[in-house]
């Protein structure tokens, strides 16, 4: 790149100033034309002409105005309008002079065309990379250093302004462009010297240099926005760049006034083809041609248009702009087309918070809560929700209230429509969210946005199963709206029956959720919603429903085609959409080397209807190899990759062909091509590469959007035997981190699900908990016995016998069970409590605290701390009680902060808080000796109602009130960790003069007696359950250890052959048939008899191996299923033939494999000396047809004459397999399959393999 010469016009600060191109070709700035242009400019607006004056003015107008101080007409933009006394006053921009004037409106003229034509002059540059510091002071520290900031200083400023002031020369080197700004290195000559003005900054400690996320990490992501130069341009950033940095007008469109018709930029491109050397009059007629002076020009400029601003900057003539080939410019089109939507009726869209339909003190409200714009999904909500419309609403962050609370507040405004309605108390609009705390937020951004409305008086109303609270509900009065939960809402109907009768909204927020969780209740309100609308007094009131959520289902297709009008369904979330169009889900398991082979058998050959289908891949390679093998099978196949631009008409012209009954078309492409295809009417999408993202499946799936119609055209499709559309998945081993993400998709759709993926996605899943040991086990398993989605749930939830040994309070560990007296200190929630379990004997805290007091007391003891080091323990006073603490985190420091903040935690308490670090003071040692006292415990046999997870607060602040503090007497039922479960738990008052105490309350009978919460006779039963699987895992991995220590033991190597072929014999004999084998007592006993051959060593370590046995496994009797093997080159796979198994485990070593399971209440257990060594971590055990399959990778590649080294009758040749032979390997050497170890150190030997075969990538389904 070439250094270009740059005239300074103004300075703002180094990252913001503005310049004059002055250098040599071909950036010469054309001097002479712009004076001719200013002269011109002057000549035609200093007459008094009333047509070019505009009727409207807005902001980011391109106008002409005059300006008072060069007393000229120029070129401008307006950047904002401010109302005086008796005029408006509009701040504009001088674009040829980077100036920013006051001009009066009456000084505003409509920007002619013919005046547009040379490119703005002022240049608007900044230093590339180079970022402002500041000195940042830490008084805690004592200590200073210089970090980045977010502005720049004055100093900076000012060194810089005087840098360039001093100069002979200043040039500039061009390294990127962001929107409208030039990055550049900034060159000055001082002195004949050169200095780089980056570096200078950087050196004088004025700025440091930071690569931006646009150019490190996130370019792929922000390719939009952002471009880095070089002397060759890549294709994908060559666009038309005849509209790059140019006025606006010649970007935008012509819209008229009166009609609001837009006028195509054909004139422009005519213009443009005249000699710029036409005289002023030529150039005014010409633009009389395109449109009227009392036109107003209105700029709309969309985000998504991407152009090549270097090629412009070099060449800004717009007469000799070289042509761009018009296949070229098809495929730049990628990436930059609109995300794909599904409407029922068409709806014109809100792009800006300025054309929302919304009350204007709400759309002030909006901005000043930082809400600048509608997404896409609003965009189209909105409208008909602000119209009274009924409307469905389906997206990905569906559970956002903005959704629908800013329109729904604007219709409810019009309070005329309402006058039909009886005249009584009473809502005219009902919210039904899914829980309390989704209606709580709701009514908090009700009574938030709704002061800019009129008075609505909303009411937040959750009532719960005692029938006295809902008989005793108020409406306050002029009470419009009610936010609700469909429980609550039925219960409030049993005793307020007429609270439906001047009802007109119903809202369904997260209406997915809804139905799922209330189905039964959903239909009841929607009945009586339904009953209340049809009387004859309702017909002139306004009836509307809003359904908003994230996914689409057979509930809310009902509620469309049985309680709505003409609804306008929205759907912006493609895999949602597919859904409502019925279209037919499959998902096909296959090895990643069969996808060709799987996808030929995919295909239909001989179709009874016409047929179109896509093959997605993701690369130009796999789509070469694909298209060769469909072509190869006598299927009319297209292709379509970035690398065959010019074949993308061709291959457009050949789809959009009509086609006859029978015929199938194939087209195969990647996903890059996609958007400049514009294709939606396929009629199957077959994903041979797996989706990278849920965006690219759901344009995937927008490919058949004209048959999502055709489909519901038809009718429903419960009533068809053959769905047209069809997406076809192909899952293979490589998408393992995904296949829990394909089994929920395929849930939603209520479509086929293999048993394999079930299997798989089981392995994955346990792989998955096993990998959560250093995770606290589950919340809401340990309050409820339960967890609502497995799936999804950061935390552990399996019991580990070693993670949840009891913890020490004192000498001794938490008591398993008995009675205790408790003292609750901190709330969590109703049935939720961190304390300490006191000892009525001995109180070793009461001691320790009075001691801690007593040393602090002393002034000379506090001594505060300098440097705050996580996970150290230090002392804190508070409230006149001193607390040790433990230092969690350690926040970085607030700018311009004298102090930081610490997050600490009360060991002997339990709970969580922040103090400010000079605070805390050194505990000496003799106060950290007590382990933590903190316990916590949870009140069994109690939840929430209404399927909640979370309890009410309104429990919580009742139960904190009544407990916290107090002495309570409770019976431990489970101990885990420090989780102690109690029942029951009760608060008992000892009355001294009579001598003896009363029970004053229960606190489980006290939560049952407000209404909120209900049996949970499961509770601990579930959790018990766990602590048994928990010991039965314990139990195996002892078994697998001792079956170790015994095959070791009698190995034939350890022995004299005579003595090693009388016990290989007995074995033989003793597995004469099948799964026959007992190694229970039965294996000691078979030593045993091969005892007196034995060496007396042996004969020890026989003895020894005896007693293990006994001790540990007295009955427990293990068989010894059947296998068949058959091998290649350089693999062995072998079929283990037992089905329906569980709590499966395979181990493998050099020269060993191990494997075990449970199936029909039996203990099947394998162990395999092999013929020869494998490749331990490359083998793997996977579950195909519901039995497990063992696929070893040779250490060398050779035949094997044996699969073991000692005969086994249970072990034969697997014939169907044994002349399938292949060249290459079943399985990829960079995939590796664990399945879940049962023993901590070879969990944490095998961490990183497990943790690269699930984390996968950021894409997929989810």
């Amino acid at each position: 790149m070439k250094m270009i010469e740059v005239l300074i016009l103004k300075i703002e600060d180094p990252g913001c100033f503005w310049v004059i191109i002055k250098g040599c070709r071909p950036f010469v700035d054309r001097e002479m034309e712009y004076k001719k242009l200013h002269a011109e400019m002057n000549q035609f607006y200093n007459t008094d002409v009333e047509e070019v004056k505009p009727l409207t003015l807005e902001e980011g107008q391109v106008c002409v105005v005059f300006c008072q101080e060069l007393r000229c007409w120029c070129r401008a933009v307006v950047k904002s309008i401010l109302f005086c006394a008796d005029h408006y006053l509009a701040e504009c921009f001088l674009v040829d002079y980077a100036k920013y004037i006051p001009v009066k409106t009456k000084n505003i003229r409509v920007a002619v065309e013919a005046f547009m034509k040379l490119p703005y002059r002022a240049k608007k540059f900044r230093l590339y990379c180079t970022k402002p510091v500041t000195l940042r002071v830490d008084f805690c520290e004592d200590s200073a250093k210089i970090v980045p900031a977010k502005r720049w200083d004055s100093a900076a400023i000012q060194y810089f302004q005087n840098l360039l002031k001093g100069t002979t020369q200043i040039e500039a080197k061009l390294c990127a462009i962001e929107d409208d700004n030039f990055d550049v290195y900034l060159y000055v000559t001082i002195k004949d010297e050169k200095v780089c003005v980056n570096d200078d900054l950087v050196a004088k400690n004025f700025a440091c240099y930071v690569m931006t996320k646009e150019n490190t990490a996130n370019s792929g992501k922000n390719q939009k926005r952002w471009s880095l130069l070089s002397l060759k341009s890549s294709p994908e950033t060559v666009i038309n760049p005849a509209l790059a940095l140019w006025p606006v007008l010649m970007q935008g469109k012509i819209h008229n006034l009166g009609t609001g018709d837009a006028v195509p930029n054909s004139f422009l491109e005519k213009t443009w083809k005249k000699n710029a050397t036409s005289d002023l009059n030529g150039k005014i007629q010409s633009a009389a041609v395109g449109f009227s002076f009392k036109e107003n020009i209105t700029i709309s400029v969309q985000p998504t248009v991407q152009v090549n601003r270097l090629l412009q900057f070099l060449n800004p003539d717009p007469l000799k702009i070289d042509d761009i080939p018009s296949e070229q410019q098809e495929f730049q089109k990628i990436n930059t087309e609109q995300p794909p939507i599904v409407l029922s009726n068409k709806i014109e869209p809100c792009s800006t918070l300025e054309a929302a339909p919304l009350l204007v003190d709400l759309k002030k409200e909006l901005l000043w809560n930082k809400f600048l714009c509608p997404n896409l999904t609003e965009s189209y909500c909105w409208p008909p929700i602000a119209r009274g419309c009924d409307s469905v609403v389906i997206c990905h962050h569906g559970n956002d209230p903005l959704l629908y609370i800013p329109p729904f507040l604007t219709f409810l405004q019009s309070g005329n429509c309402y006058k039909s309605l009886p005249a009584r108390n009473g809502p005219v609009a009902l919210i039904v969210c899914p829980g309390w705390r989704k209606a709580q937020l709701v009514f908090e951004l009700l009574v938030k946005y709704g002061r800019c409305s009129r008075p609505l008086h909303p009411m937040l109303i959750l009532v719960g199963l005692n029938k006295e609270e809902a008989k005793n509900v108020k409406l306050q009065r002029g009470c419009e709206v009610i936010v609700t939960t469909p429980h609550s809402l039925l219960r409030l109907l049993e005793h307020h029956s007429l609270i439906l009768l001047r009802v007109c909204h119903l809202v369904f927020d997260e209406v997915d959720n809804l139905f799922s969780e209330a189905s039964r209740q959903m239909c009841t309100i929607l009945e009586s919603y339904k009953k209340t609308i049809t009387v004859e007094d309702r017909e002139l009131a306004p009836h509307q429903i809003v359904a908003v959520g994230c996914h689409w289902n057979k509930h809310i297709e009902h509620l469309t085609n049985e309680f709505m009008n003409d609804p306008y369904i929205v759907i912006t979330a493609m895999e949602e959409a597919s859904i409502y169009g019925n279209v037919q889900q499959v998902v096909q398991l296959c090895l990643n080397c069969e996808r060709t082979s799987v996808l030929l058998q995919i295909l239909d050959f001989a179709p009874s209807i016409a047929q179109k289908t896509l093959i997605f891949t993701d690369s130009v390679d796999e789509t070469e190899i694909v298209y060769r093998a469909v072509e190869s099978s006598s299927i009319f196949c297209l292709k379509v990759h970035k690398e065959i631009e010019f074949n993308f008409k061709h291959a457009i012209e050949q789809w959009n062909r009509k086609i006859s009954s029978g015929t199938h078309v194939v087209l195969v492409l990647t996903d890059d091509c996609m958007p400049s295809l514009g294709i939606t009417d396929a009629t199957c999408v077959v994903h041979f590469s797996f989706p990278a993202s849920r965006r690219v499946f759901g344009v995937r799936l927008h490919s058949m959007f004209d048959n999502f119609q055709n489909v519901l055209e038809k009718g429903s499709s419960v009533d068809q035997i053959y769905i047209k559309a069809k997406s076809i998945l192909l899952v293979t081993e490589r998408n393992g981190c995904h296949a829990v993400g394909v089994l929920r998709y395929l849930e939603h759709t209520e479509a086929e699900i293999p048993s394999e993926l079930r299997n798989f996605t089981a392995g994955i899943l346990d792989a998955k908990e096993d990998m959560k040991l250093e995770e606290p086990l589950c919340q809401c398993l340990k309050r409820s016995g339960v967890c609502k989605d497995m799936r999804i749930c950061p935390n552990r939830h399996r019991v580990h016998l070693q993670i949840d040994l009891l913890q020490k309070i004192s000498v001794s560990a938490l008591p398993k069970t008995g009675h205790v007296t408790i003292l609750p200190l901190h709330i969590v929630d109703a049935t939720n409590y961190f304390g300490r379990i006191i000892d009525k004997k001995k109180d070793q805290y009461a001691i320790l605290a009075e001691e801690m007091t007593e040393y602090f007391k002393k002034a000379g003891n506090k001594l505060s701390v300098e440097m705050v080091e996580k996970q150290a323990l230090y002392g804190l006073h508070e409230e006149g009680i001193f607390h040790r603490v433990q230092v969690l985190d350690i926040p970085p420091k607030e700018e311009n902060c004298l102090f930081h903040n610490v997050v600490i935690k009360y060991i002997d308490e339990g709970r969580i808080g922040q103090v400010q670090g000079h605070e805390l003071f050194h505990l000496p040692a003799r106060f950290q000796v007590l382990p933590s006292q903190a316990v916590e415990f949870i009140v069994s046999r109690v939840k929430p109602i209404d399927n909640e997870i979370e309890w009410n607060p309104k429990v919580t602040r009742y139960i904190h009130h009544k407990i916290r503090g107090k002495l309570h007497e409770a019976k431990i039922v489970l101990a885990l960790g420090n989780t102690v479960w109690v029942d029951p738990m009760v608060r008992v008052t000892k009355l001294s003069d009579l001598k003896t105490s009363i029970n004053e309350y229960n606190i489980r009978s006290e939560i049952l007696s407000m209404g909120m919460g209900i049996d949970n006779p499961q509770h601990i039963k579930q959790l018990q359950k766990l602590c048994e699987h928990a010991k039965m895992l314990a139990l195996e991995e002892t078994t697998l250890h001792t079956l170790k220590i015994q095959q070791d033991a009698a190995s034939p190597q350890s022995m004299p052959e005579q003595d090693a072929a009388s016990l290989q014999n007995v074995l033989e004999q003793d597995a004469a048939s099948p799964h026959s084998l007992v190694m229970g007592k039965k294996c000691v006993d078979i030593c045993s008899s091969s005892q007196a051959t034995l060496e007396n060593d042996h004969c020890d370590a026989i003895s020894e191996l005896k007693k293990t046995e006994e001790s540990t496994l007295p009955h427990h009797k293990c068989f010894y299923p059947e296998i068949k093997w058959f091998q290649k080159e350089d693999t062995v796979t072998i079929k283990i033939k037992i089905r329906n198994i569980h709590d499966h485990k395979c181990e493998f070593f050099r020269d060993e494999i191990v494997f075990s399971a449970f199936s029909g209440g039996k203990f099947y257990v394998a162990e395999m000396k092999l013929h020869a060594n494998i490749h331990k971590e490359k083998s793997v055990c996977v579950i195909k047809n519901e039995e497990p399959m063992i696929i070893l990778a040779k250490d060398k590649k050779e035949f094997w004459c044996h699969l073991l080294k000692h005969k086994n009758p249970n072990v034969s040749l697997d014939f169907e397999h044994w002349e399938d032979l292949e060249d290459k390997s079943p399985f990829p050497v960079e995939y590796t399959w664990w399945l879940p170890p049962h023993s901590t150190s070879q969990f944490k030997d095998r961490r990183c393999s497990l943790m690269t075969l699930w984390s996968g990538s950021s894409g997929g389904l989810t």
